[in-house]
Parts: structure tokens; sequence; C-alpha cells
């Protein structure tokens, strides 16, 4: 089973949107959420499935399909953990074709003890993203009918690792502070690039994990947003821009952090690439009922006087909370993030010198973007925008391999 590039295409520009509303820095992902929603525009009814499928980009009778074979595909991708989950009262009455739809082992039971049920959630988020995040992100009450999860933990080691030095940034917002930089040359140079996008020039360099996830990072000019530069991202995986990759560059400065060089060698050479970038991790909580538009739960969240998913259950049910927990790490060794996503209803990322080679130079010492990418289908799993990275410890027995990973 394949999922399609409708659906691809679909999470993407989620993804886009999402970062288009964001602010500062963060770590989210749209694929821990397209699924819930595709699901909800399956069993809702009236104005909240029209506002649930505009949110997923597709028709609510596709919707539930459509997300079936995502998280199939997903479940398939080496260095990946996806799962979904559904909890219920235990008198709340599904509809059968909607369970029927979803994995034979998702469907749990709340009991009405909060305690238990917290307990039980938090230990279901522990378990499906491997520690990485440690509770459900959303609080169930006495009142809570269901809760509908996804989790996801993505792993993936560099292909050819970085060497950790100190950096200080000479300007910008990093600039004096000593931060943990990441540094490696290689030959080939197809895996930097610039595109021309309509908000300004964007620099993509592309670093290969050993499981086919990839990490994009993506600097823009500086008075680009991180929504503008993340949506440039996505647009060129959906191939909507066009890259002039690094083996294609002129001389000079060519892009945001790209210098491209005539340099002398003690040896012949080949042209290479340096890569400058930084360390970082991070986490961040979203309370997606805050964007309520964006994810189509207007109506579901704010319209109480009524229920809103006729094809899930006879019992009326609103949506009283939709949270994210995410969160994301880059090492010298490779990068890993994870997401738990959850709904809940109630009731209504100096020798002699004699010859010359090219060299180019990529640095990434200012706020920038990431895409955490898988290589072949091309969908996005992660995102974020980095504004804080790791600051180079002042501890002499430090050591890089020390590295949790």
């Amino acid at each position: 089973m394949a999922v399609t590039n409708a659906t691809i295409r679909a999470v993407n520009d989620l993804t886009a949107r999402w970062a288009g509303v964001s602010e500062g820095g963060t770590v989210f992902s749209a694929a821990g959420v397209w699924p819930l929603l595709a699901f909800l525009a399956d069993g809702a009814g009236g104005a909240a499935r029209g506002e649930l499928a505009e949110a997923v980009g597709m028709p609510a009778e596709e919707a539930a399909g459509a997300a079936r074979e995502l998280l199939a595909v997903m479940g398939r991708m080496r260095g990946l953990d996806s799962a979904l989950g559904l909890w219920t009262k235990r008198t709340l009455e599904l509809r059968e074709r909607w369970e029927a739809g979803l994995p034979l082992e998702a469907h749990g039971v709340l009991t009405g003890d909060v305690g238990v049920d917290k307990g039980a959630l938090d230990a279901w988020a522990v378990k499906r993203t491997g520690g990485l995040i440690e509770e459900m992100p959303v609080q169930v009450t006495e009142d809570t009918e269901m809760v509908l999860a996804s989790a996801l933990a993505l792993r993936t080691e560099w292909l050819s690792r970085f060497w950790e030095r100190p950096l200080w940034p000479r300007t910008g917002p990093w600039q004096d502070r000593q931060l943990v930089g990441l540094r490696r040359s290689s030959e080939v140079l197809d895996r930097v690039g610039v595109a021309d996008t309509p908000d300004g020039h964007v620099t993509e360099l592309k670093v290969l994990g050993d499981n086919a996830i990839d990490v994009h990072l993506l600097l823009g000019e500086e008075r680009m947003t991180p929504g503008q530069v993340l949506g440039a991202g996505v647009d060129l995986l959906a191939r909507r821009r066009a890259v002039v990759p690094g083996d294609r560059l002129p001389y000079g400065e060519v892009g945001p952090g790209l210098r491209v060089g005539r340099v002398r060698s003690a040896t012949p050479d080949p042209p290479i690439l340096d890569t400058t970038t930084v360390a970082f991790g991070m986490s961040a909580e979203h309370d997606l009922l805050e964007l309520h538009r964006l994810f189509g739960l207007t109506t579901a969240a704010t319209d109480t006087d009524r229920g809103h998913f006729p094809e899930i259950s006879d019992f009326p049910m609103v949506i009283r909370a939709a949270r994210q927990s995410a969160m994301a790490k880059f090492t010298a060794l490779g990068f890993r993030a994870a997401a738990v996503t959850a709904i809940g209803a109630v009731g209504a990322g100096i020798p002699r010198l004699r010859w010359v080679t090219t060299r180019i130079d990529a640095t990434f010492d200012r706020p920038f973007g990431f895409l955490a990418v898988h290589r072949h289908s091309r969908l996005v799993l992660a995102s974020g925008w980095v504004t804080d990275p790791t600051e180079y410890p002042e501890d002499p027995e430090y050591d890089e391999h020390d590295e949790d990973f």
C-alpha cells in the first residue's frame, strides 16, 4: 500500500501553513496532527465536516482512507515509530464503520477515574516515543468521553558525521555567544543549493541520515520570517520552486550564509563543501485550539450547543482540548524528534600552495529552519525554527562522544 502524492502534499501544506502562524523558536509535527483531523473529518457532520475537510486538504469522505494509508506507510519507515490511540468511556457506543477504520490495537477504555486514566495515557505516550515525551498533552476529566491521539518518534544517524568545535558568531542575534559548532567537509557539492523565492533567497542544506530520514536546514535572508523560510522548504520538496545546486553556483556570495570561492591548496584537491552549523535541542507545547481555524476545529470546539460527530457516535460530542507536545535534538552524530498529539472530546527542526580549487562555505550561524523529511516519499515528519542553539559547555571533562544519542 502506497501513500498518494495528494496525501503527502496535504500533510506538507499543513506544515507550511502552521509555520506561517508560528512565532519564535519552536518544533512541531503536522504529520502527527493530520491523521487525527482526517479521522475526525470522516466522522463529522454539518459545518464541522466542511471545516475539517478544508484543514486536511481533501473531501471528508476520502480523509479516513488517506489517514489509514499514511499510518501504514509511516509504520514501515525505518527509524520512525508511530502509533494511533483511541480511548472512550465504556458507555460511549461508536459507529461500527468509523471504529473499523482505526487500527485494531488502537482502542482503549476510559474508566472515569481521572488519576487512573491519566496514568494510562501518559504511559502510552512514554512507550510510543521511547521516553522522549513523558505525558499525554491533554488532560482527561470526568467529562471526557473520547481521546484520539497519535505519537511518532524518529531517529537517524548521519551518513557523514559532524565534528564539534566552539563557535562564536561574529554578527547576528548569536553574536559573542559560545555555541556548540558542528563542522564537516564533503566533496558532494549538490547537498547544498540556493532557491529564489517570492520572499527572498533561501539556502538549503540536506543532511542525510542512514535510514532515509534526512534533515533539511533552511537559511533565508535576514528579513524573512520563519513561515516564509519553512514554506519555501516545503515548496522545494514539492518541486514548486527550483534549487540551483552547489556544483552549478557561480563564485561569490551566492545565497544566505553561502559563499563560493577559489582557494589555494598544497595538493590537487577536488572541490569541497565546508559546512558550519550549530547543535540544538528544543521542545514545545502547542494548543491547537488557539489556531482552531488552521486545524478546522472552529465549529467543533466553539459551538457547544450540539454534537458535531454523528458518524462517530449517536452521543453528541464537541472538542474540549487539542494539544501537541514535540521535541527535537540535532547533534554531531544525528537527529531525533518526537511528538504526541491528542484531541479530547466531551459531551455537547603554511605549506607551498601550488594548486587552486573551489570551496563552498555554508554557514548557519543565525536563526534558521529545519524539516525532517522521509527521503523517498518527501513527507515532512517534523519541523522547526532554531533560535536558541546549544551552548558550548565549560566543563573541561566534556566529551562529545558522551552525547546521549
